[in-house]
């Protein structure tokens, strides 16, 4: 039996969303790696980007990573680039089910769009932006994820119940 959800995927896929929803219905712990990340470092992750520089976030996120691994029934949200490490995911992977929350590169821009509290993204990005980060990232979602849930077009709780009906059996 697997102990932990994790949710992967890219920016604006619902991840946070969803994970608290999940973690809710589920009556779980619920973590955000971004979110522990700034509460580690007293910095947002913009903040940390501007100030230290993505190999630094990098490290702090496999920490987190890390940390939060060894938990059990917990759902955990992770950044978009946390499956782009290797071992982030053989570590998420030993006691947890790797969920990709799927969305579209248009989807994404209608819910990300106006937001600058993206690092990797310039403040208003293009549709093209968002499909040529969404490339370089495809392949390690889909190696990673044990299941992959389409969120476009979903209410968040026909998302929850999806994600429900396909690891039923697999949690304790």
């Amino acid at each position: 039996m697997m102990a932990n959800l994790v949710l992967i995927g890219f920016m604006g896929s619902g991840k946070t969303t969803i994970g608290y929803r999940l973690a809710r219905t589920l009556g779980w712990r619920f973590i955000d790696t971004d979110t522990e990340i700034e509460k580690l470092t007293g910095l947002t992750i913009t903040q940390l980007f501007i100030k230290h520089g993505e190999i630094r976030f990098r490290s702090e996120e496999a920490l987190t990573v890390k940390k939060v691994a060894k938990l059990d029934r917990t759902v955990i949200a992770t950044g978009g680039g946390v499956p782009l490490n290797k071992e982030n995911v053989r570590l998420l992977k030993n006691n947890g089910i790797l969920i990709w929350l799927k969305a579209s590169p248009e989807i994404v821009l209608e819910r990300i769009g106006h937001s600058r509290n993206r690092p990797l993204l310039r403040a208003n990005p293009t549709l093209d932006d968002i499909q040529k980060l969404f490339r370089k990232r495809e392949e390690y979602y889909s190696a990673a994820a044990d299941i992959v849930i389409e969120t476009g077009g979903k209410t968040h709780e026909q998302v929850v119940e999806e994600i429900l009906a396909q690891v039923e059996g697999k949690i304790s």
